[in-house]
């Protein structure tokens, strides 16, 4: 019995207490969700392109077409997901912080991504961007094209990200206590010093959360992009649609070898992008 006291001590220390009970059952159909819905895919992904070794995928990675597609995809997500984090930061402040007519009509507008199937997005902004459209009439007489080039692959993965940052911030923002601000203008700070000491450092892992949310999203996004961007091998198409390519060519081991290349450069973006969110967490004290 006295062997029998600590061990269970211990277990409590690792189980916080919980009003809601029935942890065994949440958990069961966490680990069973987790497993059946996002894991085991993946699994099957990494089984059947094992078949082609790391000098397959190497070789498939070094292809012109492949290695024009994984540029084009990952540069512009990246692109695409510094300006949200930008404009996101910009639009969640000013709808959290000011009151102005309109104002839930244009939050409600921030998440029309969300409910916008991403083919009429795509052709949407192809039919705006277009140098006989609204947008894009102004910027051809300007010498600028948007419509069917790079251009409009960053237009597309810049709407389709940008709710990501915003609601991921507008939070934070929220819970920033104005007296902070107040207790910084009383004791000399200037507007630059007050936003880049008081107010960023809190909003620092929500911004790189929302950062890490528009990225993945760019990476994966298809719809809208094809329709914009004018799918030309090595100038303007994207990595999904070259899968999709492949598959039509029923080149399996070519999807395969793609989709698993595109998985593992994700995985190590992401983790990156982690591992800098708990290394600013605990540098700045905020958890």
């Amino acid at each position: 019995m006295n062997v029998a006291r600590p061990t269970a001590k211990k277990l409590r220390r690792f189980v916080a207490p919980s009003v809601i009970p029935g942890f065994g059952l949440t958990f069961g159909f966490t680990l069973l969700y987790l497993g059946l819905l996002v894991l085991f895919p993946l699994a099957v992904l990494i089984v059947r392109s094992s078949g082609l070794g790391l000098g397959g995928l190497f070789e498939i990675a070094m292809q012109p077409r492949v290695a024009a597609a994984l540029r084009t995809t990952f540069l512009i997500s990246f692109a695409a997901a510094l300006t949200d984090l930008v404009f996101g930061l910009i639009v969640a402040w000013t709808l959290t912080r000011y009151r102005f007519p309109g104002r839930r009509l244009f939050d409600a507008f921030v998440d029309l991504p969300f409910a916008l199937p991403t083919a009429v997005a795509g052709i949407s902004l192809a039919a705006l961007y277009a140098p006989n459209g609204w947008f894009g009439a102004p910027l051809a007489e300007l010498g600028v094209k948007i419509a069917f080039t790079r251009a409009g692959i960053f237009v597309a993965l810049v709407f389709i990200g940008l709710p990501f940052v915003v609601r991921t911030v507008q939070p934070i923002i929220a819970e920033l206590e104005r007296e902070l601000e107040e207790a910084s203008a009383t004791l000399g700070a200037s507007r630059l010093q007050t936003v880049s000491r008081v107010m960023l450092p809190p909003l620092v892992p929500a911004l790189l959360t929302g950062f890490a949310l528009a990225f993945a999203r760019a990476i994966g996004e298809y719809g809208s992009v094809i329709f914009i961007s004018g799918n030309l091998a090595y100038v303007s198409e994207i990595a999904p649609l070259l899968i999709v390519v492949k598959l039509e060519q029923y080149d399996y081991a070519g999807a395969i070898g793609i989709a698993t290349i595109m998985l593992a450069i994700s995985f190590v973006a992401l983790l990156a992008i982690n591992l800098i969110q708990a290394w600013s967490r605990r540098r700045f004290g905020y958890v």
